[in-house]
């Protein structure tokens, strides 16, 4: 059909894209991503675009007539593939990993075609069993016991939002779901307890959770930027002589900046014998549990009430995609659960309602995409990658190690390398100014992205190795890259 009478003919049909329309796009699409994948290191990692230029580039009023799909293709093309980071790249090792596999791909366009709402199980029985079946093969797959259940979500935010609700509601007598927490004389402050390093997204979560950010005391790390268990029981008999009511504790294990990883073993005992809830944010490191050498970094995780882990970081799912996990489902539903009339059914108790866990009604059919790649793969080909990334992990911190002008700022336990450019005679706010400059040199190249933080009050260089499509030339060009950098580094201006 031409252009012209496909336009004339969508204004006139009031039904969806006609089936044979759709096939040879849905066609034209596939060939357009598996370019896109064929030809990423022909980007730069970073686009070379200046704030506002794509928006520019495109109309400011929405069409009032169909387009022709090629032209809408086209566009696609030319003004957003090339104009993302490319989280894809080989090169990207910023932040944490998130790299989208091919069967993740296929079921993530499986699932868009069912559209199915993965709100109760009358209205979506095989989603929700495969999300299920999806949940306990990862439950396994992490080496946990068996009364351990669970769901998917968006983000470790959000996962973490409700298991920090449901801690709340596991207070006993506070029925903070139904009588809340404000102008009530008979609850006491809560305190939630973090470690220095701990993601902000727990703070977002006292915020939501009424406990404002006041209410998250951050306890003080060791040499490997681990929580200290001493410290934490000292600010939990603290609170309680001042007054405040502890109610949870939240240990990571895989930190954001140095993938350090809490002591879950002493952390259970302590919140054991305080009745304190412990959740465990394992979104980035919670993958390598898969490893068996691996999996004696997560002892005594357990004991957790709740912990999260994000496929979609180091498990190459499209986003979004985390895991919660809970050994109490009540908790959670009893803390969420409303079911008004037109939500019931007449189907019997025995059946998983998600909506009545957490905070949405309607839900993404997220654990297909996991269905598939875990079947593709196999656990054993997934360990196998993931073992691939620790080991180019390691490589790159010995050449970091064996450099008299580098050093490495923190262990390597996983994919993730935490290093500074250290010549001589520079004082410690120059040296961070250096290897802000290191930076912005390798990520201006554009094959090679890296990001940084603090730790111990110095600015760190992090690169972090989990995409299956990268080898070992990439780690090199990086490590090249940064020495060349390096020897320029304050002759090249950092914007």
């Amino acid at each position: 059909m031409s252009d012209e009478k496909r336009t004339t003919s969508a204004q006139h049909d009031l039904t969806d894209m006609g089936n044979d329309e759709f096939r040879d796009a849905a066609h034209t699409v596939a060939d357009h991503v598996a370019d896109y994948l064929e030809r990423l290191e022909s980007y730069p990692v970073l686009p070379r675009i200046e704030p506002g230029e794509t928006r520019a580039a495109m109309s400011s009023a929405p069409p009032a007539a169909p387009e022709p799909l090629d032209d809408i293709l086209s566009d696609y093309r030319t003004l957003i593939e090339p104009n993302i980071t490319h989280w894809q790249h080989p090169g990207f090792m910023a932040y944490f990993p998130s790299v989208a596999s091919g069967p993740g791909i296929l079921g993530e366009w499986l699932a868009a075609g069912l559209n199915s709402n993965v709100m109760f199980w009358r209205n979506a029985p095989a989603s929700t069993e495969v999300e299920q079946l999806v949940v306990d093969w990862m439950r396994q797959m992490l080496g946990l016991p068996d009364d351990y259940d669970g769901m998917f979500t968006d983000t470790a935010s959000i996962s973490s939002m409700l298991c920090i609700v449901a801690a709340r509601h596991a207070i006993p007598g506070l029925d903070s779901n139904q009588r809340g927490l404000a102008g009530r004389a008979d609850v006491k402050p809560l305190r939630i307890y973090v470690s220095a390093e701990a993601h902000m997204s727990i703070e977002k979560a006292a915020i939501v959770a009424g406990i404002g950010r006041d209410g998250v005391r951050h306890i003080d790390v060791d040499d490997r930027y681990r929580m200290r268990p001493d410290a934490l029981e000292e600010a939990i008999a603290e609170d309680r002589e001042a007054g405040l009511q502890p109610f949870c504790v939240v240990g990571t294990l895989g930190t954001t900046s140095s993938a350090a990883v809490d002591p879950a073993a002493e952390l259970a005992r302590i919140c054991e014998r305080e009745r304190l809830w412990l959740h465990l944010d394992a979104a980035y490191a919670g993958a390598a549990a898969l490893i068996p050498e691996k999996r004696s970094h997560f002892d005594g995780w357990e004991h957790a009430d709740s912990i999260v882990v994000n496929p979609h970081k180091w498990m190459f799912t499209p986003f979004d995609a985390s895991l919660l996990l809970f050994r109490d489902a009540s908790h959670f539903r009893n803390a969420f659960s409303l079911v008004p009339e037109y939500l019931r059914t007449d189907v019997s108790e025995d059946v998983r309602n998600f909506n009545e866990y957490g905070v949405q009604l309607g839900r993404r059919f997220r654990a297909l995409k996991l269905w598939m790649q875990i079947r593709y793969f196999g656990v054993d080909g997934i360990v196998a990658r993931l073992r691939e990334h620790c080991r180019m992990a390691r490589e790159f911190a010995s050449w970091v190690d064996a450099a008299d002008d580098w050093e490495r700022l923190a262990p390597v336990d996983f994919g993730l390398v935490c290093f500074r450019h250290r010549p001589t005679g520079l004082a410690p706010a120059e040296l961070d100014e250096h290897n802000e400059r290191i930076m912005g040199r390798v990520n201006r190249d554009g094959r090679v992205y890296i990001s940084h933080t603090a730790l111990s009050g110095r600015l760190t260089l992090r690169a972090v190795f989990g995409n299956p499509r990268a080898t070992m030339e990439h780690v090199r060009t990086c490590w090249r890259l940064l020495q060349e950098a390096s020897s320029g580094a304050d002759q090249v201006p950092t914007s």
